[in-house]
């Protein structure tokens, strides 16, 4: 009891905050004085959740039950109260009066309720003359004290940096934020659902890295004191696991954190969700068919539909996803023939024209990339694979047999953002070899993205990897589309912040 009377409102808080810090306060030490700290409380019964009780009105009524939350408003300060409970289902009113719950636990009541306290509630379930479910309180207890106040009801919590830096309160004041996160679970339980379905094994492979590898990606650095070393946060899943296909698991999946050292904005985040699955003997056609199949199963699980929104736009998941090279999309969008270009000069003058900004290490198919993010990207609206991606920019791919300066891969485009990346993979060891010498060739000229060689993922390439198709699929991204969200920092529940100073 002593600390929290010696406790002292927050010296920065406004005159009217200060006061109503140090009166809720006051209360938790009658309360404590009189023997009824509420901390104390190890445990409350709860039977029944709020929307149960509305949904199985006809079944409870006239029966007595208990439940618990978090009291969002009061109203009535005579001989009947009204009180609004929000636990994790929904809301429901509870009705407490004087002469049912006796005059002294009345009284007590109401000297130390707060806004914001939690409750334990006991009471009969009844309908109100206006007509509302409701609850008859024979009994509340105060199972937590609010000593801050919530955000006032009508302005409630809408700055969004507070928002993200203050989850536990966005999700007070906020119910729809509580469903996105809610349509979250259901999504990666989706994914489960059909990833399993599909005879996959389900493995987890290591945050730590010796090497950064897998993706073209800044790591974060950290370092393993006992082996003094350092040691890298991992920006992607894929090379563990496709050494699990070396290993004779034909179908893997992993969903898990990956991390990178980058910018932040709509779409990215530093630590976020991936999807990694692999299957051997199948190739790009077979991940293109299992990553449309996936998304739409998903879609129908959670939504009960395959059409969505997405910045104003209807986005339809049922139809059959588009295909196009980025050769074609270039040409259609760009008004420029790369078949035609034979030389990085050519390259070059092309994208001078353009006003392309390239650096002198940038070889002829990653300017065709830097053509196709310019004018093509944001033209891909309804989900679209764009296929026959360059060498240059696809070291873990495999050659197209047809044309060997490109690569089966594709990425898949929605809403003008990429969803999905996908390769039948490269598993001959001297070509994989080759392009892991070029990276490290780039990395030695200044690209912080690119990576070095992997001489253990090498070694087991020798052994033999079957032909394999593997897909990375960004969880936040499928979230935000499912969701309508705007940001991924509405669909992560704590995004990276920069401390407040």
């Amino acid at each position: 009891m002593a600390e929290h009377q010696n406790q002292k409102p927050r010296p920065d808080a406004p005159e009217d905050m200060r006061e109503i810090l140090k009166i809720r306060r006051e209360k938790l030490a009658n309360m404590q004085e009189n023997g009824q700290d509420p901390y104390r409380h190890t445990r409350f019964a709860v039977e029944y959740q709020a929307q149960y009780v509305a949904d199985h009105f006809d079944a409870l009524e006239g029966k007595t039950v208990r439940l618990a939350g978090r009291i969002m408003s009061r109203r009535g300060m005579g001989k009947v109260s009204f009180l609004d409970l929000r636990d994790s289902s929904g809301r429901i009113q509870l009705y407490a009066k004087i002469d049912v719950m006796g005059e002294e636990p009345y009284r007590a009541m109401q000297a130390a309720l707060d806004i914001g306290d939690i409750v334990g509630v006991e009471g009969e379930v009844f309908r109100t003359q206006r007509g509302e479910i409701s609850i008859k309180a024979n009994a509340v207890t105060i199972l937590s004290k609010a000593l801050l106040p919530l955000p006032e009801k009508y302005h409630g919590l809408t700055n969004t940096d507070a928002r993200y830096r203050q989850r536990y309160l966005d999700l007070i004041m906020n119910p729809e934020v509580r469903d996105v996160f809610i349509k979250r679970s259901k999504i990666i339980s989706a994914i489960r659902e059909y990833l399993d379905g599909q005879d996959f094994l389900e493995v987890e492979t290591p945050v730590l890295h010796t090497q950064a590898g897998g993706a073209a990606a800044r790591p974060f650095i950290t370092h393993h004191n006992t082996l003094d070393m350092d040691m890298y946060l991992r920006i992607a899943l894929e090379l563990h696991l496709k050494r699990l296909i070396v290993g004779g698991f034909d179908r893997v999946y992993e969903i898990g954190r990956n991390f990178r050292n980058e910018g932040m904005d709509r779409t990215h985040n530093p630590e976020f969700t991936m999807l990694e699955f692999y299957q051997a003997y199948t190739d790009i056609n077979g991940m293109m068919d299992q990553t449309e199949n996936l998304i739409r199963f998903v879609a129908h699980k959670v939504l009960g539909t395959g059409k969505v929104e997405q910045d104003g736009v209807e986005i339809d998941l049922d139809q059959p996803f588009a295909r196009i090279s980025m050769l074609e999309a270039v040409k259609q969008y760009a008004g420029v023939d790369f078949t035609q270009v034979e030389t990085l000069e050519q390259a070059r003058a092309l994208a001078d024209q353009h006003h392309i900004h390239y650096e002198p290490r940038h070889k002829k198919g990653e300017i065709l990339n830097l053509f196709f993010e310019e004018y093509c990207e944001e033209k891909l609206i309804q989900p679209t694979f764009l296929t026959g991606h360059p060498v240059d920019i696809s070291p873990l791919a495999k050659k197209d047999p047809e044309n060997p300066e490109y690569t089966q891969r594709f990425e898949l485009f929605i809403c003008g953002g990429e969803y999905a990346n996908a390769f039948s993979e490269l598993n001959d060891p001297i070509d994989q070899r080759q392009r892991f010498e070029a990276q490290a060739a780039q990395k030695a000229a200044g690209d912080d993205e690119a990576c070095d060689v992997d001489e253990d993922f090498l070694t087991a390439l020798e052994y033999g990897m079957p032909p394999t198709g593997g897909m990375g699929m960004g969880v936040d991204r499928l979230v935000m589309l499912l969701t309508g969200a705007a940001s991924i920092r509405d669909v992560l529940l704590f995004p990276t912040m920069k401390p407040i100073e």
